[in-house]
């Protein structure tokens, strides 16, 4: 089956590059924010998909890797895709996607595990296109209001 290319799989071009990276993180309740730093690569897989493979640093010490996944369903409409990191066991999958209308802001919607490691939870992973050459990724979790926290702030730097 041949897809031809949309709009929005040209939009993930935005995201291609060598990055540097700047994190900041809720490590849990009462816990002060952590950092971390590291760099990714984000290349093209054909004309619909985007793999960005990412290296950083954990707080405490170690290193994380991780790879995401990202494409547009033509027929859902949708911005799909995966995120694995070696940190965790869990196969995070992106459903139901949306670009913003100014074409800044990517939102991608993924159901996991909870904080508390009893049950699952709604999270968003929203990548914010600032220019050419700085993007945040903003991760959010649904809490027991209903309300979106952000527990995570990404802060990338394209590399020269």
């Amino acid at each position: 089956m041949h897809v031809e290319p949309q709009v929005e799989h040209r939009w993930l071009e935005n995201l291609l590059g060598d990055w540097t990276i700047e994190a900041e993180m809720e490590m849990g309740p009462d816990k002060p924010r952590e950092t971390s730093v590291g760099k990714e690569s984000v290349r093209q897989l054909g004309d619909l998909w985007v793999l960005c493979d990412m290296e950083s640093s954990l707080p405490g010490g170690g290193t994380m890797l991780s790879q995401m996944t990202i494409g547009y369903d033509p027929q859902a409409k949708a911005f799909v895709g995966t995120f694995v990191s070696t940190c965790m066991a869990y196969l995070w999958v992106y459903h139901s996607g949306t670009l913003d209308d100014a074409g800044k802001v990517l939102t991608l919607n993924a159901t996991g595990p909870s904080f508390t490691g009893e049950g699952m939870s709604q999270y968003q992973d929203v990548i914010e296109v600032v220019d050419d050459d700085h993007r945040i990724l903003h991760a959010f979790l649904l809490d027991e209001n209903e309300v979106w926290q952000e527990f995570m702030t990404t802060r990338y730097t394209r590399k020269k």
